[in-house]
């Protein structure tokens, strides 16, 4: 009887992780450099002809900006675009790469950046990118206060717009379970001042360390949970004077994130990250 292994075709191998049930496909293109396009980076995300994953990652050599880093991360999207950030793919691939070094410290350049990430039990920490409120920065298409955004779509008013790395829109509101965030946030993506649309994050303060927290991401997926959208919630709360503490409990439908912050503009991300399974992609 034949082995399976001897079956099925056996091409690059990839590495299945998730945190807080955000998952990833992971594939080390150090000294085979990897360069999918669009439709493959669809076909490996897509469970249904794929492994499945809300992002594929690919471990490459650091570049000129990444110096004193371990390794570099591109992060795609499932429809295939480079995307800038994402917290918890990072601490997954932080986890990875701690396993292959033995330390439990290393940087990663990710987007141009060199992020610090720390091994403590079983959570991952990371130093994001800095946070921004600057408009042009998140980006939004003209100048206006971005505590107070006016992108109103049903019971949904009064965004806080926010840069880490990557562009969000937070909104606080008063009953969490009452809104429809999928069909409120495709509305939102597409307003026309956001040039390149922004993941919506639908929060509610519990008390001053503890916020209740989804969000609808760009491409127009409703996730479990989203590092950089805790930073920025966190964030925007503060900004908006919704909390005083430097640091939040964000609870998510995947688990809870904690997010400090050394001051106004440094986040720390913190949390798990775990294996999936190990294989083989046929392209």
């Amino acid at each position: 009887m034949k082995n399976w292994f001897n079956i099925v075709p056996q091409g690059r191998p990839f590495v299945k992780m998730q945190g807080l049930r955000n998952h990833f496909v992971i594939v080390d293109g150090r000294k085979d450099p990897f360069k999918p396009s669009a439709s493959e980076i669809e076909t490996i995300c897509d469970v249904k002809v794929g492994i499945g994953a809300e992002q594929l990652l690919v471990i490459e050599p650091v570049s000129e900006h990444g110096e004193g880093a371990y390794a570099r991360v591109r992060i795609y999207n499932p429809d295939g675009p480079e995307v800038e950030a994402c917290g918890n793919a990072t601490r997954c691939v932080a986890l990875l790469l701690f396993e292959e070094t033995g330390l439990d410290e290393l940087d990663l350049e990710i987007n141009f950046e060199v992020l610090h990430c720390a091994r403590g039990g079983e959570n991952i920490s990371v130093e994001m990118s800095s946070i921004s409120f600057d408009w042009n920065k998140i980006p939004l298409a003209e100048e206006c206060d971005t505590l107070h955004v006016d992108i109103s779509v049903g019971e949904l008013k009064d965004a806080v717009a926010v840069n880490v790395a990557n562009p969000h829109l937070v909104y606080f509101v008063g009953n969490f379970d009452s809104i429809d965030l999928v069909a409120v946030g495709e509305e939102i993506q597409k307003n026309s001042l956001l040039p390149e649309s922004a993941n919506v994050g639908l929060a509610e303060i519990i008390d001053d360390t503890h916020i209740k927290f989804q969000v609808y991401e760009r491409p127009g997926v409703l996730t479990m949970a989203c590092g950089s959208g805790s930073c920025a919630v966190v964030a925007a709360a503060r900004a908006r004077g919704l909390i005083k503490s430097n640091y939040a409990d964000v609870q998510m439908p995947g688990g809870t994130l904690n997010i400090s912050y050394k001051d106004d503009v440094s986040p720390i991300m913190t949390g798990p990250a775990e294996f999936c399974y190990s294989g083989y992609l046929k392209i």
